[in-house]
């Protein structure tokens, strides 16, 4: 196994994570918070939008299975890269579209993504590349959020659902299950 790291930033970890967890390839999914000046910062001080976090996923691949350039196309699909620090009603700078490359490879072909994604959108694209920073777990509760909670969750009903509901039906070939996709 070709085992690689990726960590992306797409608005809500919820959002991004359950769309990650569906991917044949990706072995782990960790929500966390990374690009900011504070230490060990919880979820509260994130929110607050002053630690300068970002809400992220950080994905262990297989990259055998599925490549980074695979992985840059479903994150460019599957969140709104042209809105400045925000995603639908979650607005602030924590909720930013971000790209954090673990390494020189990474960092071109999210550059070529990020071009990519320009021609598609025909809007101005504001996802940034950032340096690989301190990566911090967002709290346990967090974790598997949407597998957990999505039910029980309005939040999780009205945003995370119908989009994980597009993503399985755009990506059908790239998913763990079948029944994933139904």
């Amino acid at each position: 196994m070709a085992e690689q790291q990726a960590t992306f930033a797409g608005g809500c970890f919820w959002c991004t994570e359950a769309v990650f967890d569906d991917v044949i390839g990706v072995t782990s999914v960790e929500s966390g918070y990374i690009g900011g000046t504070v230490r060990h910062p919880t979820y509260r001080q994130v929110c607050g939008g002053d630690t300068g976090h970002a809400e992220a996923v950080r994905l262990t691949f297989d990259a055998a299975v599925i490549s980074y350039a695979d992985l840059l196309e479903i994150f460019f699909a599957t969140h709104d890269p042209t809105q400045l620090n925000r995603q639908g009603n979650d607005v602030g700078t924590q909720y930013r579209s971000a790209i954090f490359p673990h390494d020189a490879e990474q960092e071109a072909l999210a550059r070529a993504a990020i071009e990519h994604a320009q021609a598609e959108w025909g809007s101005r694209v504001v996802t940034t590349i950032e340096p690989l920073a301190d990566w911090y777990p967002a709290e346990d509760y967090h974790q598997e959020y949407f597998a957990r909670e999505g039910n029980n969750n309005p939040y999780c009903m009205a945003v995370v659902a119908p989009k994980l509901r597009k993503f399985r039906k755009s990506f059908s070939e790239r998913l763990k299950t079948q029944a994933a996709a139904e």
